[in-house]
């Protein structure tokens, strides 16, 4: 099979779509941050579950960016950096929760429990140094990429424009997490993960439509009469 950019933008698609479905499937499934879970099957099952929904998330907005490029424009380049960062600091720190978390639990019980609650709110007793700006500065990946990566979407006129209004409205009701429980808080993410889906079908519909279009007019060329 020959690699073409049809071929690696209907990967992209689908990359994008499994991450938004990953995303939906681990925010009931995701155990409380604490100490017992840590140790457990199911901890490390979601959390690498979350490295990879990280790296195809990646991947999918890199393809649906690429598309449009030329009509996103600054506000799309912006949106997309910083929806690109919030994916590459989720896969570091999912990747830390999954795998070292575990070997850190009976040595070190207090700084386990401040690291993987740092995203969930709790005060940590520990000193996490650089790590403590992880939350507010994913926060700000996250929301504004979203939300500006939604409107260059939008704007583009390429992709599905109801993907994009939902991307922009699930990443402006974010900060409501801040009044929730954390049980209920997640259950927010699941907007995000429904739009990160219906983008990469929205994307991948329209590169099989362009590839219908072209083979359609190959054939209309070779089916021209000599003048």
């Amino acid at each position: 099979m020959s690699i073409t950019t049809s071929t690696l933008t209907r990967a992209a698609a689908v990359a994008s779509m499994v991450a938004g479905l990953v995303y939906i499937l681990i925010q009931p499934l995701h155990p409380s941050e604490e100490l017992a879970s840590v140790t457990g099957n199911v901890w490390v099952i979601v959390h690498a579950l979350s490295f990879s929904m990280a790296i195809l998330g990646l991947t999918g907005v890199t393809g649906i960016y690429l598309r449009q490029v030329r009509e996103f424009g600054v506000i799309g380049l912006i949106g997309y950096v910083l929806f690109s960062l919030f994916f590459i600091l989720q896969a570091a720190f999912t990747f830390a929760e999954a795998f070292i978390a575990p070997l850190t639990a009976a040595g070190s019980p207090e700084l386990t429990v401040d690291l993987v609650g740092l995203f969930a709110g709790h005060e940590a007793v520990t000193d996490l140094g650089p790590l403590a700006v992880a939350a507010p500065l994913g926060a700000l990946f996250y929301i504004g990429g979203g939300l500006l990566f939604g409107v260059a979407v939008l704007r583009a006129r390429i992709l599905s424009r109801g993907a994009a209004i939902l991307l922009i409205a699930a990443s402006a009701i974010t900060p409501l997490a801040a009044v929730l429980p954390h049980e209920v808080e997640r259950l927010l993410a699941i907007p995000v993960g429904v739009a990160l889906t219906w983008l990469g079908y929205s994307l991948w519909s329209e590169q099989r439509k362009s590839a219908g279009s072209s083979g359609k007019q190959s054939a209309d060329v070779a089916h021209t009469p000599a003048a």
